[in-house]
């Protein structure tokens, strides 16, 4: 017993006819193939269904496993009210599940439920699994924010949970594709989806679950994609184990993309350990960067390391290049964890009496004090990748025309509220957007006019 196979669907509301009423059938080959998967599902009879929503409730930092005996759902938001849904959820899988993940050091579990209600990427699947099998108990789990390789880990807790329990299980992995495909679909075109749409479903096709945690964060986001936490999820269920993939079928008619993939289970196969490869690739990855860290980074690593372990913000050690300890300037420390950002902060000018000073100062509040995460712990500090920006002097300027994404920083002003935003960032491409992040950093309105000020930093890496 364990993991008996999983699949990739998507969720389109359209494919339930009282929904379509007839325009299901512009994306006939998604319901061939829904059809041909949930009809697996029958053959496989599980007791249990775990399956993984986008839009089941999301957090930054937390996965939410849905808590309760069961819930309820309808399409009445899609104007399909009369066609209902109700399941039992497996409250000892929940159980068991929570408790491996609490082992794991992974943030799941229950709390934080704010909508029992079912929602479509969890209704639209199982719509077609009733048709073939009802006898199961539902797991239903959300996404979060956090990096890839921690929705794999999340996977691999779901297998071991299958296996202590010696539950007959499903994986279902609910996830559109890109929603930026056409000009004139819900998002508009980008470049990235349709790149996006050929390159996951090659993967998937091929069952090349390694490859899914090396999908960068800005090109999933230009892509607009919506199901690649929920795939990975899956892929690390299947984590070890010998697979027939299977390509079902693939359109995206309306602008966006949907994928069905079948994976059924026929043993082990250590070999298929893409999380241990993944981590031992990023390991070796990391060493050689650290061996190029210059003298601003290897001080705010040591400050980091140091005030993570011990609690001791370090001395101004010595032998540092001199215009460490003579120059004065801003400072940002940035930090981040398996691609993803962990921490940044900094000063726009100099408040400490030297570079040095500053970096230490930035470092402990970028680690410890950034609101948007929590502090780090003592097992991520071998994992963290940092960078350091020294700003230059800011210069007054009167129209965006005069700024550059990758050359400079600007600094956005309105009254008492300002916001910064660094150059040269991953997916900040135009002047536009890095003025509205900087607004939206400052707390000031989208068309609130406001002051503007450059300024040129250096990045030690």
């Amino acid at each position: 017993m364990g993991i008996a196979g999983a699949f990739m669907v998507p969720h389109p509301p359209l494919i339930v006819p009282e929904v379509g009423k007839g325009e299901e059938g512009k994306i006939q080959a998604t319901i061939d193939a829904y059809h041909k998967a949930a009809g697996r599902i029958g053959e496989l009879m599980p007791e249990t269904i775990v399956l993984i929503s986008p839009h089941q409730i999301m957090y930054a930092d937390y996965f939410h496993i849905s808590p309760g005996r069961g819930a309820k759902g309808d399409f009445g938001q899609f104007r399909a009210g009369k066609v209902k849904m109700e399941v039992s959820y497996d409250t000892q899988f929940v159980e068991k599940l929570c408790a491996l993940a609490d082992r794991k050091r992974l943030p799941a579990g229950t709390l934080g439920e704010r909508e029992k209600k079912l929602d479509h990427g969890t209704m639209v699947p199982l719509f077609f699994v009733e048709q073939y099998w009802k006898e199961y108990q539902l797991v239903r789990i959300g996404l979060s924010g956090l990096p890839l390789i921690k929705h794999y880990e999340l996977g691999q807790c779901i297998q071991r949970a299958a296996e202590e329990l010696g539950r007959r299980t499903v994986l279902i992995g609910s996830g559109d594709l890109s929603h930026r495909l056409k000009e004139d679909g819900p998002y508009g075109y980008q470049e990235e989806g349709p790149l996006y749409d050929s390159r996951i479903m090659d993967v998937m096709g091929r069952g090349a679950f390694g490859e899914l945690l090396e999908f960068p964060e800005d090109f999933c986001e230009k892509a607009g994609e919506c199901g690649h936490r929920s795939f990975t999820i899956m892929a690390g269920a299947l984590d070890k184990m010998q697979l027939i993939p299977e390509r079902l079928s693939y359109e995206g008619p309306f602008g966006v993309g949907y994928g069905i993939c079948s994976y059924m289970v026929q043993g082990g196969n250590p070999e298929r350990n893409f999380g241990e490869q993944y981590e031992e690739k990023n390991r070796r990855r990391l060493e050689k960067q650290r061996e190029k860290e210059d003298a601003y980074v290897r001080l705010a690593r040591k400050t980091i390391e140091e005030y993570i372990r011990k609690g001791q913000k370090i001395e101004v050690p010595k032998e540092l290049p001199e215009e460490m300890y003579s120059g004065k300037a801003g400072v940002f420390v940035s930090i981040k964890e398996d691609g993803k950002l962990r921490g940044c902060i900094g000063t726009i000018q100099a408040v400490q009496a030297s570079i040095a000073e500053e970096i230490i100062e930035n470092a402990i509040s970028a680690s410890t004090r950034d609101s948007r995460f929590s502090p780090i712990e003592p097992d991520e500090l071998d994992r963290l990748v940092i960078s350091v920006d020294v700003l230059g002097s800011m210069e007054p300027i009167d129209s965006p025309e005069e700024l550059d994404v990758v050359k400079y920083g600007v600094v956005v002003t309105k009254g008492y509220k300002r916001g910064l935003l660094l150059p040269n960032l991953e997916g900040v491409d135009t002047v536009e957007e890095q003025i509205g992040i900087a607004k939206r950093k400052a707390g000031i309105g989208e068309e609130e006019k406001v002051r503007l000020e450059r300024f040129e930093v250096v990045r030690h890496y």
